[in-house]
């Protein structure tokens, strides 16, 4: 075989194998197109949809630093210790034939030191599907819209159930009532010596069930809010009225509470009246100062029952004074400080429940 034949056979040989490479030749598949996130303005800013649905989401919170101090009080607490809180809020809605369907989730953590409360907690702090003006979840109740100044207790310090609530709203009109699995609210723990008169609670029944009403909105210049809440178990309920209204170069504000004695909606005395006087003194920087008057503070227990239950007789005498300032400052967009503090004389006649003090706090916040 001659050197020219070898030549032209091996070339043969080569172009079948690369006839036969072309065709199983791999074809890269076409790169599928992103979905980038749009943003959705039909509820206001911060929503965007969910890739893939129509369901617009917004993610928001705050990360908290706060120094708490206490001084002249007689209970033997700390004079201060610190806490350092993150919050992040989930809140999805999406259109309806009904409306807006939304569903809110608010985790919390919260970290103290010291040798009482240290540790870190992480805890569901709202989570509630609302519809047509029907909210049924975990959340904050129309007691805990009080006062922005940080001064006065005008409701019980529990304002956060399981509910089932039906709100209706027009224009500057609103209306509402809830229904709501109210759980042990703590009498003792706002009366802590109280058992030493004989391990008194104001837990009865075990039936857990308070009813909540609200109706409010604003005429003109002034804002205006009354509440009411039963709480079945205990047998007592309270009621609420606010009203706000701008006045020279600040907004001032009067609540008056009354309650037919310990219950989960208030805890603090038979009445109350609260006012205060919100100065905007720059667009940055706002004053507040505030006070609140409560008679008969001390909880009838001459009505216990067995086991020292407390079974209803209202308030016996007792009365507290409180007057403070806070101060509110927006350092730059999305930062703030925050300083309260407050004047606290409790003349009570349960054993160790005088307080004769400043209490208050020192708060820096940034909000995303």
């Amino acid at each position: 075989m001659t050197i020219k034949s070898l030549l032209l056979g091996s070339a043969a040989a080569l172009a079948v194998v690369s006839g036969a490479q072309a065709a199983d030749a791999i074809v890269a598949a076409e790169p599928e197109a992103v979905e980038y996130v749009r943003v959705c303005d039909a509820y206001g800013t911060g929503y965007f949809y969910i890739p893939g649905t129509e369901t617009c989401l917004k993610i928001e919170g705050y990360v908290r630093f706060q120094v708490d101090f206490d001084f002249g009080d007689e209970d033997g607490t700390e004079d201060w210790s610190a806490l350092t809180r993150g919050q992040v809020q989930f809140t999805a809605k999406s259109d309806t034939e009904y409306g807006p369907l939304t569903g809110v989730i608010v985790y919390q953590a919260n970290h103290r030191g010291g040798s009482d409360t240290t540790g870190t907690d992480f805890s569901l702090d709202t989570a509630y599907i609302d519809i047509a003006g029907l909210r049924v979840g975990k959340l904050f109740n129309w007691w805990d819209d009080d006062f922005s100044g940080e001064f006065d207790v005008t409701n019980s310090g529990y304002t956060s159930f399981n509910s089932i609530r039906y709100q209706y709203e027009s224009g500057d009109f609103y209306a509402g009532i809830a229904v709501e699995e109210l759980g042990d609210s703590g009498l003792n723990a706002e009366f802590g010596t109280i058992d030493a008169l004989g391990g008194t609670t104001y837990q009865e029944h075990g039936n857990n069930v308070g009813v909540d009403a609200a109706v409010g909105g604003t005429v003109g210049g002034f804002t205006y809010q009354l509440i009411g809440g039963y709480d079945f178990d205990a047998e007592e309920g309270a009621i609420r009225a606010r009203i706000t209204a701008d006045v020279g170069p600040g907004t001032f504000g009067l609540a008056g509470v009354w309650s037919s004695g310990p219950s989960a909606y208030y805890l603090n005395g038979e009445w109350a009246i609260a006012a205060q006087y919100a100065v905007k003194a720059t667009d940055k920087f706002t004053i507040t100062p505030g006070v609140q008057y409560t008679a008969n503070i001390d909880p009838d227990v001459s009505g216990t029952g067995v086991a020292g239950d407390y079974v209803g007789g209202g308030w016996d005498g007792g009365h507290e004074w409180r007057a403070g300032v806070t101060l509110d400052y927006q350092i730059v967009d999305n930062f703030s400080a925050k300083v309260a503090a407050t004047y606290v004389n409790r003349d009570s006649d349960i054993v160790g429940n005088d307080v004769d003090g400043v209490e208050g706090f020192f708060r820096l916040q940034r909000a995303f």
